[in-house]
């Protein structure tokens, strides 16, 4: 049995990243935990119409995974598909974006969204209402980079911290890193800011071994 962390798109570096943000948690996990990108996808998710398109070919390659997956992580910050692949999988399925928002919750009263897009902010307020929390959100800000520009460090660095403290200057107590390509800065940001910085895909798979260590409860 294994838990499957499903990257929507068809970028092998954002699913290499996936697994080195994660890395850590299989020691504490009793199965194993495997990243997968999707063929079919395209190379980055930066509108609705690549949230909508990625749907059926993420339920049809999960379908092929159900007979041995512990559980489903959907790793895109849109959680596309969600609802879809909770109805048609057996096993516990968590949404990264969803997942960060309850563990941010947990961590302080409101929390910043960090985005890559100005486009990705109107996805994400549909959500965060459906979800009912938007009176514990500060602010979703944009970095302005697209997925593929995340690989440039520099200039991911300067705008992650400047959008950051911005954050934090309208209230924000714990940042959200608002896309799965952004692991790898997860720790460094946190020590520079002195604030929780939560990678959304490490939160989704703590979530799904704590479905584990439950559903094996007495």
């Amino acid at each position: 049995m294994t838990i499957h962390i499903l990257n929507p798109n068809s970028s092998t570096h954002v699913t290499a990243g996936i697994d080195r943000a994660v890395d850590a948690m299989r020691a504490l996990c009793p199965v194993p935990i495997a990243c997968h990108s999707l063929a079919e996808g395209p190379p980055e998710i930066e509108s609705q119409a690549h949230v909508d398109g990625v749907v059926a070919p993420l339920l049809a390659q999960a379908r092929g995974l159900e007979d041995g997956a512990s559980a489903f992580v959907v790793a895109c910050f849109s959680d596309p598909g969600l609802a879809a692949l909770r109805e048609q999988s057996k096993r516990p399925v968590l949404g990264i974006a969803e997942s960060a928002v309850l563990t941010a919750m947990t961590m302080g009263q409101r929390f910043g969204i960090v985005s890559i897009l100005s486009r990705s902010i109107p996805r994400h307020m549909r959500y965060l209402g459906a979800m009912g929390v938007m009176d514990r959100l500060a602010a979703d800000l944009p970095l302005e980079l697209g997925v593929a520009e995340l690989a440039s460090r520099d200039r991911t660095w300067a705008r992650l911290m400047a959008v950051g403290q911005d954050l934090i200057g309208r209230g924000a107590e714990v940042l959200i890193l608002g896309c799965a390509g952004m692991a790898d800065y997860r720790a460094d940001l946190a020590a520079e800011l002195g604030r929780p910085v939560i990678d959304p895909c490490q939160a989704a798979c703590a979530m799904a071994i704590g479905r584990l260590a439950l559903s094996r409860a007495t």
